[in-house]
């Protein structure tokens, strides 16, 4: 049966800390705890459970405190968890069950993690399998009888373990600070980090938070070697904060740059809220529709259906007020019928 060094990072998680360590304990061989600064009673907790408990310097990089926390580790395989996360008898039971079957080349673990979509998180899936638990030491393998080469893919394993994700609030203001720093450095973002910079303003930006990314993603739009993904992030951000600005020239100067494209669902939503902000609710409401069932979302997946479904019962609600006024009962009751309609979706 192989063994476990659970690695972690933490600052602040004095509410949640001792249920995910609960949750693990009989399953990990070794705890390691790499606090990065709290001031409230995560270390207390962490020493309840392990003596492995270590300080670093936070550096605004979660890169080098993982691993510092993985340098640590001294078993077979390391599992990585947050302090928020939680593993319930089942599928304990299953990585129990994982542990003493691991096949010595599996080097890398999925396992499906759960409950995304209820918190506000930066992920656009409820439900997606993210690699969890590493092989600490890699074998390296000469594969191909002839122009033979070092094996540099590793073997990965697709469980079927389930871990709830259930923080006591969103890390949005903490994660926008740290792109905000890199981007101040004069770091440029990579692919990823683009994306993930630009799905976290239109998942949980607040206002100040967006205008504050404006010129970062204005410099995208003029990077020649950006490609149309983060062109089309970067318009969708801009076309946001220009309309928060009523910057109307701005706003449409970046929105189209989507919309000329496959359009996507944020754009449609965005010249839905600018129609709507002028009173214009017939206009407003076919961007909705558009955003809904012509489009889909690049950052923000509720921008597909939750977000544009109930702006446009408030747009029909508003015509149907209308109509009633200059005595078109008929034409109110068609929108009454399709709010019902959309309400029972």
């Amino acid at each position: 049966m192989i063994t476990i060094s659970l690695c972690m990072i933490v600052k602040n998680e004095e509410r949640v800390l001792a249920r995910c360590l609960d949750s693990l304990i009989g399953l990990m061989d070794e705890i390691i705890i790499v606090d990065t600064g709290s001031t409230d009673k995560t270390k207390e907790i962490a020493k309840k459970y392990t003596d492995k408990v270590y300080d670093f310097a936070w550096v605004d990089d979660f890169s080098a405190a993982r691993n510092f926390s993985f340098s640590k580790a001294t078993m077979d395989y390391i599992y990585v968890a947050d302090a928020d996360e939680v593993l319930d008898e089942e599928n304990r039971a299953e990585f129990q069950k994982l542990k003493e079957a691991m096949l010595p080349e599996v080097e890398i673990v999925q396992m499906y993690y759960a409950n995304q979509k209820s918190f506000n998180t930066v992920y656009n899936f409820d439900k997606e399998y993210r690699p969890k638990l590493y092989k600490r030491l890699r074998n390296f393998l000469w594969v191909d009888p002839i122009h033979e080469s070092v094996n540099l893919e590793p073997i990965v394993f697709d469980s079927d373990i389930v871990i709830n994700h259930m923080p006591e609030s969103n890390h949005a203001k903490r994660d926008l600070s740290v792109f905000e720093k890199m981007v101040a450095k004069g770091q440029r973002l990579s692919k990823k980090m683009h994306n993930l910079y630009a799905r976290e303003l239109m998942i949980a930006g607040t206002e100040e938070e967006m205008q504050r990314a404006e010129e970062c993603f204005l410099q995208t739009m003029s990077d020649t070697d950006r490609d149309m993904d983060e062109i089309k992030e970067a318009a969708v951000v801009l076309s946001h904060i220009y309309r928060i600005k009523q910057n109307t020239e701005m706003f449409f100067k970046y929105v189209m740059k989507d919309i000329v494209t496959e359009p996507s669902s944020e754009a449609c939503y965005e010249l839905g809220e600018f129609y709507l902000e002028r009173g214009d609710f017939t206009e407003a409401s076919n961007w909705y529709q558009n955003a809904m069932e012509g489009a889909y979302p690049i950052l923000n997946i509720k921008y597909g259906d939750e977000l544009p479904k109930k702006a446009l019962v408030s747009c029909y609600e508003k015509i149907v007020e209308q109509l009633r006024k200059v005595g078109d009962y008929d034409g109110a009751k068609q929108y009454e019928d399709a709010i019902q309609s959309l309400l029972e979706e």
